[in-house]
């Protein structure tokens, strides 16, 4: 074939959100799967400039800020999609959280208007979220509750709203798409800048990865309120074209996980936290194979659960490392070792937080177990400044927080072999030190998963009532188990290579559901400030080399007596 004869270059993707959706207008291809609802882009379009014309309509002077307090229903996505029309800025409000931190994300993000349903208005209801939308009532003009006939009179008024007529001109791509927030896991959420620019291209990129084509159905069961369903399931979704799937119920579900995806046709979804543990703790069937996944993404995933996920499933699974801020990456390779997170761009290292230094490689003995963690174990840091980093609304303290003389540090801690592969070691609070050895609890949480009757592990320091810490394990079950035996379990941590001599847990708290974020992710400082005073049943070891027994309320108390108010 002559350059002549060559095809034609495919044509760059949008460089805008506003651009991808607008490319959507009259696409009579599958757009949205909901249960029963089946609509074409188009009818997705349609609905979106509705809304849009909404916005703009009653927007006053001030940021454009719009808080989505809304399930992963249809809704959600009308609403994302007429933001980016309408210029505005799509704040993820997080509806698990409560009372005055609800309260603070909005007042904080300064949002005009406020979209959700009779689901959860009352979690604000009759509170002052800050100037630009005052008091929350349900008939506060800039408050819809989208389950009401008045709300629906309000969009009635602006149906043929056409898109190419509401769609902001303005919009570049470096123009403000998203405020979206950090997990909170270790302190207050910070909100993330997210340019409409930077969502399109990782949109893209993600698309081109995973091949995905207007053919391809992707199952969105991550809040959408979130940075991973956006970076690696709507907006990659949007950018090729694809239709998205939501989950019947409204949220993700291990159960409803495999029914949904048949239902839908679903060849694609994304995941982060820990969705791939609970759909392989629900009982494994002859034809668990037979759908039409053929590729997931995600990011912390354990490489256990990766593995198994594949096979039973039948499907390619590709976990990285990221984060909401996008400072830093991680990516699997197909030489990864296992419990490894994959390699990472020039110039990501692992630094002492202290001196700056980089930390020396990690040295294993011949089981496997982490020789030098004390001085391998550091903050994972992109030298690059993090390209991706775009900063936090309003939060100039922690911006500097994370980037420093020009590096990007993440609050992460990592170590790396000498063959230049990345492990986790946990957040920055998850440092302990037990009879003056420091590590980390990650890797322990990998072993502890390791365990069938496991599905969720979270390792943290409870003190020592001398000095020091302690390691406690909390355990969330597979169902119909209630509890670990003694016996079984020092058996089990005895049979694993690489285990380090000081990782055994003392305490072992078994429940049947930890507490977690929406998208997953454990809440230990709720855990750490319980500590031995819970409900739950709890085995310990009363001191090295004691067998492991379950611990009595009266021990408790002596417990907490003798740690006193030492800080957790």
């Amino acid at each position: 074939m002559t350059p002549a004869e060559a095809p034609p270059a495919p044509p760059a993707p949008p460089e805008t959100i506003t651009d991808a959706v607008l490319a959507r207008a009259g696409d009579p291809r599958l757009g949205l799967v909901a249960g029963e609802v089946r609509l074409t882009h188009a009818d997705v379009v349609a609905r979106a400039a509705q809304r849009a014309a909404w916005l703009r309509a009653g927007r006053p002077d001030g940021p454009f800020h719009v808080a989505l307090m809304l399930d992963n229903v249809p809704e959600f996505v009308f609403w994302l999609e007429a933001a980016a029309l309408a210029g505005a800025v799509v704040v993820g409000a997080n509806p698990t959280h409560r009372g005055d931190e609800l309260v603070r994300d909005l007042t904080h993000t300064q949002c005009q208007f406020l979209v959700t349903d009779s689901t959860y208005l009352p979690l604000v209801a009759g509170t002052s979220i800050g100037d630009a939308l005052g008091t929350v009532t349900s008939d506060n003009p800039r408050v819809l509750v989208l389950d009401t006939a008045a709300a629906q009179r309000e969009l009635d008024a602006h149906a043929g709203a056409q898109p190419d007529e509401v769609a902001d001109t303005s919009v570049t791509p470096e123009s403000l798409g998203y405020l979206l927030f950090t997990s909170g896991t270790s302190g207050a959420p910070k909100a993330c800048l997210c340019s409409q620019g930077r969502l399109a291209r990782i949109g893209a990129i993600v698309a081109q990865m995973y091949a995905l084509t207007p053919e391809d159905v992707c199952y969105l069961s991550m809040p959408l309120f979130h940075s991973n369903a956006l970076m690696a399931g709507w907006g990659p979704a949007l950018m090729a074209g694809s239709a998205f799937a939501l989950p019947s119920s409204g949220r993700f579900s291990a159960s409803g996980f495999l029914p949904d995806v048949r239902a839908a046709g679903a060849t694609y979804f994304n995941y982060v936290g820990k969705p791939l543990s609970y759909i392989l703790a629900t009982p494994e069937r002859p034809d668990d194979a037979d759908n039409p996944l053929r590729r997931a993404f995600g990011n912390e995933g354990s490489a256990d659960d990766v593995a198994r996920f594949a096979e039973r499933f039948g499907l390619a699974v590709t976990d990285s490392y990221g984060s909401t801020e996008g400072g830093a990456t991680v990516q699997r390779t197909p030489d990864t070792p296992p419990g490894a997170l994959g390699r990472a761009p020039e110039g990501t290292v692992v630094l002492d937080a202290t001196t700056g230094e980089e930390c020396p490689p990690a040295r294993f003995d011949e089981r496997g177990r982490l020789l030098n963690a004390e001085e391998a174990i550091g903050e994972l840091v992109s030298k690059s400044g993090g390209a991706g980093f775009e900063g936090y609304w309003h939060n100039d303290d922690a911006e500097r927080a994370r980037v420093r003389e020009g590096w990007y540090w993440t609050g992460d801690l990592a170590y790396r072999d000498d063959a230049g592969f990345f492990y986790f070691a946990g957040r920055d609070h998850d440092w302990m030190r037990v009879d003056g050895e420091n590590f980390a609890s990650a890797p322990i949480e990998r072993i502890l998963q390791r365990h069938p009757d496991v599905v969720l592990a979270a390792v943290y320091a409870v003190p020592d009532p001398v000095v020091g810490d302690q390691v406690m394990a909390a355990l969330q079950l597979r169902p119909g188990v209630d509890a670990l035996d003694a016996g079984e379990l020092a058996d089990f941590l005895a049979a694993q290579k690489d285990l380090g001599t000081k990782w055994a847990p003392r305490f072992v708290r078994m429940t049947p559901a930890l507490p977690v974020t929406a998208t997953n992710k454990v809440l230990k400082r709720g855990l750490r400030a319980e500590r031995w005073t819970c409900a739950d049943p709890m085995l310990w070891r009363p001191a090295n080399g004691e067998a492991y027994r379950l611990l009595d309320a009266d021990e408790a108390r002596t417990l907490e007596e003798a740690v006193g108010d030492r800080p957790i």
